[in-house]
């Protein structure tokens, strides 16, 4: 057996590749846990974070690889409760880059650091033969509030999930770019800091976090189904999708559940603060249409949605390549 592009997507054989080649050789109560970001135990919880960033093109409508590596970083800090503190960046530069493309690139990282309230503190680089390529890994490190516990398995039935904000946006914009489609869509890059700050000053009570990237909405809840041991429910009538990237998807054939964001996050909210969970995101930058989208159930097997037409469908994760590269 040999890695696909598959392997890649984020998807149910991203699952399997990392269980059977990782997560089976380094185990520990720490990886376990299988969030985007590891809460080490200790008298102080850090979170530790790393990420690598290969996107095509470099330069996208409403960002870049510099934005992207920043703002994918952060945001998986902010998923466990962190608040993000200090990053690392590595690049990988094939020869021929552009030193003015790979000066806007370190800029773009730089603003968008500030931005985040995080600052750059280390860094490696590397050049290799190529064609003009550049890769970004980056690790993150923040701080977890004593007492703040996220993670799937924190759901209950009767938990309400509320998206940040449209779907498919990230994917379509570098979809489009990548096959010179001309339209108004633009990557929704964005550090979450403002939305989640927003949520727990509310007095939220948040059960679990996640950014919607790779493999999409469908992928992140089938993890916490499988997680939780419950069933999730889908109102498909909520699921906010801009007019745009509806028909984009309509044009291709694309599912907007398992699209990449790189700026919205889904939560899971006790149900008694749902109304006031709804007003803190709807408040907060980049958080402008929020919707409440569906509730955690009893004991279950997976996520169902409940139909525009009245039915009743099973929403299964990504499998298969998820094409572009977009993170």
């Amino acid at each position: 057996m040999k890695i696909t592009m598959a392997h890649g997507s984020g998807g149910q054989e991203t699952a399997a590749l990392i269980e059977q080649v990782f997560a089976s050789r380094f185990q520990n109560p720490v990886l376990a846990k299988m969030e985007d970001a590891a809460v080490v135990p200790g008298a102080h919880r850090l979170a530790l974070t790393t990420d690598s960033f290969v996107v095509t093109p470099l330069f996208f409508p409403g960002g870049d690889i510099g934005r992207l590596s920043v703002c994918g970083t952060v945001n998986d800090l902010l998923m466990s409760g962190a608040i993000p503190q200090y990053l690392t960046c590595g690049f990988i530069l094939e020869e021929g880059v552009e030193i003015e493309e790979l000066e806007h690139i370190a800029a773009s990282m730089a603003d968008t650091a500030r931005e985040a309230g995080v600052s750059i503190v280390a860094g490696d680089t590397k050049v290799v033969e190529g064609k003009g390529g550049v890769y970004i890994n980056t690790a993150g490190v923040g701080f977890v509030p004593k007492g703040r516990e996220l993670g799937a398995d924190h759901c209950r039935e009767g938990d309400v999930l509320l998206l940040s904000g449209t779907l498919g946006d990230h994917h379509a914009a570098i979809l489009s770019a990548r096959m010179g489609i001309e339209n108004e869509i633009r990557s929704d890059c964005a550090p979450l800091c403002e939305g989640v700050a927003a949520l727990l000053k509310a007095g939220v009570q948040v059960k679990a976090m996640r950014d919607v990237t790779r493999g999409g909405l469908a992928t992140v809840l089938g993890e916490w189904a499988g997680r939780s041991g419950h069933g999730i429910r889908l109102e498909e009538e909520a699921l906010p999708v801009s007019k745009e990237v509806e028909a984009f998807c309509g044009i291709l054939g694309l599912d907007p559940l398992t699209m990449g964001n790189e700026g919205k996050f889904v939560v899971a909210v006790a149900k008694q603060d749902e109304d006031r969970a709804f007003a803190a995101l709807k408040a907060a930058r980049y958080c402008a249409h929020a919707a409440v989208i569906g509730r955690v159930e009893g004991p279950g097997d997976g996520v169902r949605m409940n139909t525009r037409l009245g039915g009743t469908r099973r929403v299964p994760a990504l499998y298969g390549e998820s094409l572009p590269r977009i993170c």
